[in-house]
């Protein structure tokens, strides 16, 4: 794959040498909004971000940008790598190369040598070093892939937002599902139907796979093909989602937000000015939340203290 072009980015070097920040407990105060010592990255070339992964091996961001419409098969996508010190490789990964094909990826997950993308109705996955091409699988049926969650025993789990391109904006599918591609290569579909509410990130803690939905606006762990814990929040249109320990974080489109909470317990609005938060993910080294701003080709890194 042809070398990348690396831009340095100062202000993110700088405060990623800042000390560490311990989430806070949840209260009932109040959102807050972004804090002063937030990183953000703008103007640098994202086009579309959907996603931001933390690569906990290599201790890099990963960026996945649709460039464009998220169900357009233009052949355009891209990702991006950001180093701790801030050099950016804006199209590690391009679908404009020959030989790559990428449209408009979404949710990503690390797994042994292998980077996992979601990509339309395709789970595509690359050379977690290099960003060569490895593989993909086409999912009979799939319309909306989203996001993707790694097992430690090699299962790679994918949502189906279930949505399709009408002409008013999206509209139901009627293909929400939620499968699991084993390491033998097979695949299994762990649940489908309408009644997922359009199911959209993804999380593991422990063996339990937690699941946020787009369209009702609910969070709910996937036990046996059924819901079970199934939360209501007040605020919906939620994307992504991030659990570390017993930590959760939840970001909604509605909201402009963050929520955030505790595994059986309360979730409650706590980061606020936050438009079109897709796919969060979370940098353990550094203790931040990693914010995709879906509609402002921006990221926010922010110090977990809020």
């Amino acid at each position: 794959m042809p070398e990348a072009t690396r831009v340095v980015l100062p202000a993110l070097s700088l405060i990623l040498l800042a000390a560490s920040c311990t989430p806070a407990e949840p209260d009932a105060g109040g959102p807050v909004p972004l804090p002063d010592n937030t990183v953000t990255m703008a103007d640098v070339g994202f086009a579309t971000p959907e996603s931001v992964l933390h690569d906990n091996i290599a201790d890099l961001y990963i960026i996945s940008n649709i460039n464009g419409a998220p169900l357009e098969a233009d052949g355009n996508g891209f990702i991006s790598r950001v180093s701790p010190m801030g050099d950016l490789q804006l199209k590690w990964i391009d679908g404009a190369t020959p030989g790559v094909t990428l449209n408009a990826p979404k949710g990503m997950a690390t797994l042994g040598d292998n980077l996992y993308v979601a990509d339309i109705n395709t789970l595509r996955w690359f050379d977690r070093s290099t960003g060569e091409p490895k593989g993909q699988l086409e999912i009979p049926g799939a319309t909306f892939l989203n996001d993707v969650v790694a097992h430690p025993d090699g299962g790679v789990y994918v949502s189906d937002t279930g949505m399709r391109a009408g002409a008013g904006g999206f509209e139901p599918a009627g293909t929400d599902a939620i499968y699991r591609l084993n390491p033998d290569m097979s695949l299994d579909t762990l649940a489908r139907g309408e009644q997922l509410g359009h199911p959209n990130g993804l999380a593991l803690s422990g063996d339990s796979l937690y699941v946020v939905t787009f369209g009702s606006g609910e969070f709910y762990r996937l036990e046996n093909g059924a819901m079970v814990d199934v939360v209501k929040l007040p605020k919906g249109t939620l994307d992504g989602l991030v659990i570390f320990g017993r930590m959760v974080f939840i970001s909604s489109w509605e909201g402009s937000s963050i929520f955030r909470g505790t595994l059986g317990g309360d979730l409650v609005e706590a980061l606020s000015g936050v438009p079109a938060p897709a796919d969060i993910g979370h940098d353990p080294f550094q203790h931040r939340l990693l914010i995709p701003l879906f509609q402002d080709n921006t990221i926010k890194l922010v110090p977990l203290a809020f």
